[in-house]
């Protein structure tokens, strides 16, 4: 327990800043109970001055650091745990640090490749971005004697283990949430971490970017409108990723693409069907397109970098994907409720008419307005706030897609505001489905589940003695019964009172501080 202490110390301190910068100032305190009301009044006094204006939450977590930062980021991705006004605050966080110096960078490099840096590269320039757990530097490197331009992607020293003392404070409070809170179970708060924590772990693992980068240029090596930098294999390392350096125009620099005349509604046209076709056709998108992550070279065609989150979708859920927005398209309500229930994200037990019933009110509005007015990304958003009132439990992989389809039809609609979501994603989603929900597919899909029949009657030797087994511990346990020995009830009573104690103990910590506090700030 004397690791609680100092989850405790480090998320006081964590809620100070929190104070500090006014974030408790933007809950509502009816939504609180009476002791948390108390708490938040405490909270009040200790806003400074000037915390009342502009994203309270997002200044909080760029102070307390890289950990919090990412956390931050990735809530926006959770509307459904944070809301979505506080989501709509983070993601105005940015991802921007000043560098560390360059030779850190340079050691790392070193390190990471086994050699001097003036071998592996014919020039190393200075950091042109940083960012929470990495920054970047434009390099160059000889091939057959001919000078290539690279970008060299380097982590910061000791990132990792700041990290994981953070992300252990972080599954402290979500632990503690889901033993006393209904709602934060079926939130799944300590998922999110986990989540969370996975997605951090392959970010600080370099090897893992590169491998996604390739993967997807394998999977669009054919697509006309998008293409994936080439990464550079002899120096990249765990701590280090060399890829080719891309000189087309960022997407958020509209000055450039205007005076390069470039057609704009036919850039926001190839933004969401490439989206779109990477998570129907591929199972497998780019989950951070923003404009500054997105290129246009000469070519005419998108190149992505920052391959650090990516998405991933299963059959079922591209099935899912595609059923869903289809229904929504032709009306066909009560089929997108069966979507959910086949797909077993609603539990049995519900009606699927009232799901319809709930699905239709989603629906209708759109059908009162024109094809720019209609949002897919507002539209996943409310269907996943409905599903809540049906039980449905998180699906982390359904928030990333949702949240990266409010991102990719910001982006479009940036260069037409009135974009035709619908008309543009039609030929996408219809040649998935009739790819994989016409006759082709079906034959591949009974195929396929004859493959897996196959292979259960192979291991059904193996099962029948592993049945027999369980029957026959069953047997002996109705028998004679489970029973503890005195020992082991002894030691279970004296853990449970040395948990009692050191949480009465951490109380009172927490209240001493706060008094403190507040007896520091009448003496000012």
């Amino acid at each position: 327990m004397i690791s609680a202490l100092f989850h405790i110390a480090r998320l006081a301190r964590a809620a100070f800043v929190f104070a500090r910068e006014g974030v408790f100032g933007s809950v509502d305190p009816s939504l609180v109970p009476p002791p948390g009301q108390l708490a938040l009044r405490l909270a009040r006094i200790l806003e400074r001055s000037g915390s009342k204006s502009g994203p309270r939450l997002s200044r909080a977590l760029t102070r307390l650091g890289p950990a919090y930062l990412k956390l931050g980021q990735f809530l926006a991705t959770r509307p459904d745990v944070v809301g979505v006004v506080l989501a709509r605050d983070l993601e105005s966080l940015q991802d921007r640090l000043p560098p560390f110096p360059q030779e850190e960078a340079e050691s790392v490099i070193a390190t990471s490749l086994e050699r001097p840096v003036t071998q592996a590269f014919a020039r190393l320039g200075p950091a042109v971005a940083a960012a929470s757990i990495a920054q970047v530097h434009r390099g160059e490197v000889e091939r057959n004697s001919v000078r290539c331009t690279v970008a060299v992607k380097v982590l910061r020293p000791d990132v990792a283990s700041r990290f994981r003392r953070d992300l252990t404070d972080f599954f402290f409070v979500a632990h503690q949430a889901e033993i006393y809170s209904a709602e934060a179970r079926r939130l799944r708060l300590i998922e999110v971490i986990n989540t969370m924590s996975r997605s951090v772990a392959m970010e600080m693992d370099l090897r893992l970017e590169a491998a996604a980068m390739s993967e997807m240029a394998e999977n669009t090596r054919d697509d006309p409108d998008f293409r994936v930098p080439t990464v550079d294999w002899d120096r990249t390392t765990h701590n280090v990723l060399t890829m080719e350096w891309i000189d087309g125009i960022a997407l958020s620099d509209h000055a450039r693409l205007e005076q390069s005349k470039v057609d704009l509604p036919d850039l926001g046209r190839k933004v969401i069907q490439s989206f779109l076709r990477h998570a129907l056709r591929d199972g497998f998108f780019h989950a951070d397109m923003h404009p500054g992550n997105l290129f246009l070279d000469d070519e005419g065609r998108l190149v992505a970098v920052d391959f650090g989150i990516m998405g991933r979708l299963g059959p079922k859920e591209r099935r899912f994907l595609a059923e869903i927005l289809l229904g929504f398209i032709t009306r066909d309500y009560r089929r997108v409720a069966e979507v959910h229930f086949e797909a077993g994200y609603v539990p049995s037990h519900h009606s699927v008419d009232n799901f319809a019933q709930a699905i239709r009110a989603i629906g209708e509005p759109i059908h009162n307005r024109t094809a720019e007015e209609i949002s897919m990304a507002r539209l996943l958003t409310l269907l996943l706030e409905v599903t809540g009132l049906f039980d449905m439990r998180t699906r982390p992989e359904l928030i990333l897609l949702q949240k990266t389809m409010v991102v990719v039809e910001g982006v479009a609609r940036g260069f037409d505001p009135k974009l035709d979501i619908w008309k543009v994603a039609d030929p996408v989603v219809r040649e998935w489905i009739e790819r994989n929900l016409g006759p082709v597919g079906r034959i591949e899909g009974v195929m396929s589940g004859a493959g897996e029949l196959g292979r259960v009657a192979a291991s059904l030797p193996s099962l029948a003695t592993r049945a027999v087994t369980v029957l026959e511990q069953l047997e002996t346990m109705t028998r004679e019964g489970l029973t503890l020995s005195a020992e082991s009830i002894a030691a279970m009573g004296r853990t449970e009172g040395r948990k009692n104690r050191w949480r009465t103990i951490a109380l009172w910590i927490i209240a001493a501080t706060f008094i403190g506090i507040l007896f520091a700030i009448r003496q000012l």
